[in-house]
């Protein structure tokens, strides 16, 4: 096998091809990159059997063949390479040899017989979005899924398709992020749960461009993202999930509209005395026309005044700033509405249209008033 490829080009597939390769596996196969130049194209295939992807590369193929390389050593390899023309060559040993003006390597390569292919998922089931609203919708939501593993399927996010409406839900147990995308034609309706880590990686692949297209394929057990010269298939996540619907509630005791940025800021100013790891909630005392925040620590204390919009009752509630936080920097919105009941039931952060939907369960703080 003998192929030349740009630099440039040949370490754009293999930064993709390595967000399959797993961290530690039994199968040291796995822990390749595939390159399969048997055919009239250049592939490029990783698989950690939970996530799979496969990229077409820009490249000139003076000799077919086929070869697994070690994808740390190769990408480390490919990164330090001048900025050139760079040949890899493999001899009936499969002995690999990488070149690139007057750096040359040698690694050892594996038969690509072994190799964990993709697994065949039929292109009939699908819906098209954009890349741009896809990275989006990942970016809105994903800060929500629960990092351990003590419950699965809070690991990964619902992919809801009803009514020409994609939905997509992460929670963690003290918040719930939603997204409602219009799709532009009807399709039938679909539940599925993907894993938090797939829709990472494929976020860090998409070009985020509205003009340019993904479509999203599903099956039984797999979901695949088909996008530009890459293909990403993921297993899913198993189990009903959770009632959503139940959660969310339009009765409300107070409605406070607020500028988005000035309740950012200020929030991200009194964690300025909150140390990492610490849970010291953010108090939120809500009157007519004003909102003050306070905070109290070792550290320190804050207290500071916005000015609102309020309907209703007067409320004083606590929250984990990192949540507010964290939901707030996703909301593209000048002003938000927020809204509560009592001290004891989460607040909504929504839209009129509902497009976006962040519940957010408060803390007790009478300890620390």
């Amino acid at each position: 096998m003998k192929l030349i490829f740009q630099k440039n080009e040949l370490l754009k597939s293999v930064s993709i091809s390595m967000k399959a390769v797993p961290g530690k596996t039994t199968l040291p196969i796995l822990e390749c990159i595939l390159i399969d130049a048997t055919s009239n194209e250049i592939k490029f295939t990783s698989n950690d059997m939970e996530l799979g992807i496969e990229t077409i590369v820009q490249g000139t193929i003076a000799e077919k063949g086929q070869v697994a390389l070690d994808a740390r050593i190769f990408s480390e390899i490919v990164r330090k390479l001048p900025e050139n023309e760079v040949t890899v060559q493999t001899d009936e040993n499969l002995l690999t040899t990488i070149t690139c003006e007057k750096a040359t390597f040698s690694i050892p390569g594996k038969s690509g017989e072994d190799f964990s292919y993709l697994p065949l998922i039929e292109k009939t089931d699908n819906i098209t979005i954009s890349q741009f609203t896809l990275k989006e919708v990942i970016r809105q939501t994903i800060f929500s899924i629960a990092a351990n593993e003590n419950n699965k399927l809070m690991t990964g996010e619902l992919f809801e398709i009803k009514d020409n409406m994609l939905k997509v839900v992460s929670l963690d147990g003290h918040r719930i992020a939603i997204r409602r995308i219009e799709l532009k034609e009807s399709y039938p309706e679909r539940k599925v749960v993907v894993p938090g880590k797939t829709l990472n990686e494929i976020s860090k692949i998409l070009s985020g461009e509205i003009d340019d297209l993904v479509d999203i394929y599903f099956a039984e057990n797999h979901i695949m993202f088909v996008f530009d010269d890459t293909t990403v298939v993921s297993r899913l996540i198993d189990g009903e999930y959770f009632r959503i619907d139940q959660m969310l509630s339009s009765d409300y005791e107070t409605k406070v509209v607020i500028n988005k940025k000035e309740f950012l800021d200020c929030i991200d100013r009194a964690t300025l005395l909150v140390k990492e790891g610490d849970k010291k909630p953010i108090i939120i005392d809500i009157t007519d026309g004003s909102m003050e925040l306070k905070i109290n620590s070792p550290m320190g204390s804050m207290n500071e005044e916005i000015d609102i919009s309020k309907e209703g009752k007067d409320i004083m509630i606590g929250f984990n700033p990192k949540f507010l936080i964290d939901a707030l920097k996703v909301i593209d919105d000048e002003e938000i509405s927020i809204y509560l009941v009592n001290p004891k039931a989460p607040c909504f952060i929504r839209n009129d249209e509902e497009s976006y939907i962040y519940l957010i369960l408060p803390v007790n703080f009478n300890a620390v008033r």
